[in-house]
C-alpha cells in the first residue's frame, strides 16, 4: 500500500475500504474479509449508522489500533457550536476509539464554520489527528479558509475519469490539500468500464477495466474507497501496485469529457437537516 503525505506530516493510505450504505451486520460480516484481504484504512460515518459495528470489527480482528487509518464524518445537525464538542466524544464512543485518524465534516450545510472551529479544538487536544471537509464546493470551502487556523487536511467529493476535478485541485495546490473521491468508477456506470482506452489498457497490462481506473485514481494522488462486498473484488482491488500507466495513458484518459454524475445542491435537502439519533446502533 501506497499512501500520501497530509499537510500535516500525517500520511494517509491511497486506497480504503468504505461502508456506505451498509447495514451493521453487513460490516459485521464483510468488514473482516476486507481486513484480512489487507485494508486498513476504513470509512465511515456518523449519517452510515454503522459506527458501532465498524469499531467492534476493528477491535476483534487483533491488530494494534495504530496499524489502522480510521475515518468518520459528522452530519449538519452536530455542527452547532454548542454540540460540536461532544458531538466528536459521541462519535469517539461509538466507535471504541481513543482518537480518529481522519474526521470529515459531511454536509456543507448549517454552521460548519463553526463546526470547523470545534475539530481544530479536538485536533488541538490529540481527538483528531487530521481533519477535513466533504462536499464542499469552492466558495464554502474558501468560507472554512476564511476562518481557519488549520488548514483542512483532506476535501472527499466525487472523482472519476469523468469528473477529474483538475480546476479544483489546482485551485487548492498551494495548500496541501489530499483529495478523495467517491464515485471512483463511475455510478454504476458500465459505458465507462467499456471505454476502448480502459479495454486496451486492460488487456495490456493484463488487469480489469476497474483495475485501470483504480490506477489512474492512484497515479492521479486520489485517495478511494471502491465498494465491494465480494472478497475476491477486495483483493482485486488492491492488486494495483504491480504496473504503472504512462504519461501518454493519463493523458488519454484525463481527455474524457468532463461529466459529473451529481451536482451537490446548494441549500440542503430535507434528510440532511433531518434529526437523528446515532446512538440507536448495535
Amino acid at each position: 500500500m501506497i499512501s500520501y503525505k497530509m499537510n500535516d506530516g500525517n500520511s494517509i493510505p491511497a486506497l480504503g475500504y468504505g461502508t456506505f450504505l451498509m447495514s451493521s451486520a453487513e460490516v459485521a460480516e464483510h468488514l473482516p474479509e476486507a481486513i484480512a484481504a489487507g485494508y486498513r484504512h476504513i470509512d465511515t460515518a456518523n449519517a452510515y449508522f454503522n459506527e458501532v459495528a465498524v469499531g467492534k470489527a476493528i477491535r476483534e480482528s487483533g491488530i494494534p489500533r495504530e496499524e489502522f487509518f480510521v475515518t468518520s464524518k459528522l452530519f449538519p445537525q452536530s455542527y452547532g457550536a454548542d454540540v460540536i464538542d461532544s458531538e466528536i466524544d459521541a462519535t469517539l464512543e461509538r466507535l471504541g476509539l481513543d482518537y480518529l485518524d481522519l474526521l470529515l465534516l459531511h454536509q456543507p450545510y448549517g454552521a460548519y464554520t463553526e463546526a470547523w472551529k470545534g475539530m481544530e479544538r479536538a485536533k488541538a487536544a490529540g481527538k483528531l489527528r487530521s481533519i477535513g471537509l466533504s462536499n464542499f464546493n469552492r466558495a464554502k470551502m474558501q468560507q472554512i479558509l476564511d476562518v481557519a487556523d488549520i488548514t483542512p487536511q483532506v476535501l472527499q467529493i466525487e472523482i472519476n475519469p469523468r469528473n477529474n476535478q483538475h480546476a479544483m485541485k489546482e485551485w487548492l495546490a498551494p495548500k496541501g490539500v489530499v483529495f478523495e473521491g467517491w464515485y471512483p468508477l463511475g455510478h454504476g456506470d458500465k459505458a465507462l468500464l467499456q471505454m476502448p482506452v480502459f479495454t486496451e489498457l486492460a488487456e495490456k497490462y493484463g488487469k480489469s477495466t476497474a483495475q485501470i481506473i483504480l490506477r489512474w485514481h492512484v497515479q492521479e494522488q486520489n485517495v478511494v474507497f471502491p465498494k465491494t462486498n465480494n472478497p475476491a473484488h477486495m483483493r482485486d482491488n488492491l492488486d494495483i501496485f504491480d504496473f504503472e500507466l504512462t504519461d501518454d495513458e493519463m493523458a488519454r484518459i484525463n481527455a474524457i469529457p468532463q461529466q459529473p454524475y451529481y451536482k451537490v445542491p446548494d441549500e440542503a435537502p430535507a434528510f440532511v437537516l433531518a434529526h437523528n439519533d446515532y446512538s440507536q446502533q448495535h
